[in-house]
C-alpha cells in the first residue's frame, strides 16, 4: 500500500512539478477559461430560473477553446487538437450570432 501511494506522490510530482513550464501556464489559464464559461452560464440561468446562455459564455468559449488549441498544437495532442479546432470554429459561428442578435436589438431601441 505504501509504494502505491509512493507512487501517486511521484506521479503527481512529475506532472505537476518537474513538467511545470510556460506552456502548463497557459494550459493552466485556458483551462480555467474555459471552465468560466460554465459558471457564467450557470449563474446566468439561476438568475433567470431558466437555461439561459449569455454573450460571456461564447466569450469564455472561445478564448478558453483558442488557447487550449495553442496549448494542444504545442503538446501535438492530434485528439485534442482535432476537438479544439471544430469548437473553436463553432464558438466563432456562435458569437457571430449573438452579435448579430445584439445589434438587432439596439436597432429596435
Amino acid at each position: 500500500m505504501v509504494y502505491y501511494l509512493s507512487e501517486i506522490v511521484r506521479y503527481f510530482h512529475e506532472v505537476f512539478v518537474e513538467q511545470f513550464d510556460w506552456w502548463t501556464v497557459l494550459g493552466l489559464v485556458a483551462q480555467f477559461m474555459f471552465t468560466m464559461r460554465f459558471v457564467v452560464q450557470w449563474i446566468a440561468s439561476e438568475r433567470a430560473q431558466r437555461s439561459v446562455i449569455p454573450f460571456a459564455f461564447w466569450t469564455f468559449s472561445l478564448g478558453g477553446g483558442t488557447l487550449l488549441l495553442v496549448y494542444a498544437l504545442y503538446r501535438r495532442d492530434p485528439v485534442f487538437i482535432a476537438g479544439q479546432a471544430l469548437s473553436t470554429f463553432i464558438y466563432i459561428r456562435n458569437l457571430q450570432f449573438a452579435l448579430r442578435e445584439r445589434r438587432a436589438a439596439r436597432a429596435v431601441t
